[in-house]
């Protein structure tokens, strides 16, 4: 079994990329006109979802963001709105 150390080196690089690609994308739905929609906000909850995180949490991290991601209700659309996933549930 691989220990902490071994993870790190082995992921670090690459976690710390996609961090900052996060990062860089609020950036640019900041510095644009227009308001945010939901995506962002669920983009928030997800980061709020990793950071809240604690040993004591039942979810890992990953369900939690994906979670946050997620559409939570519970009654079926009687038809389809869109045609493609868009990666968040519309409030």
């Amino acid at each position: 079994m691989p220990s902490k150390e071994d993870i790190l080196d082995l992921y670090f690089i690459d976690a710390r990329h996609r961090l900052i690609d996060v990062a860089a994308f609020l950036d640019r739905v900041d510095r644009h006109t227009g308001e945010p929609d939901y995506r962002v906000e669920a983009f928030y909850s997800a980061i709020e979802a990793l950071v809240a995180h604690s040993e004591k949490s039942e979810k890992s991290r990953a369900q939690a963001v994906l979670e946050a991601f997620s559409d939570h209700s519970e009654t079926p659309l009687a038809k389809a709105t869109i045609q493609s996933a868009s990666g968040a549930a519309k409030p």
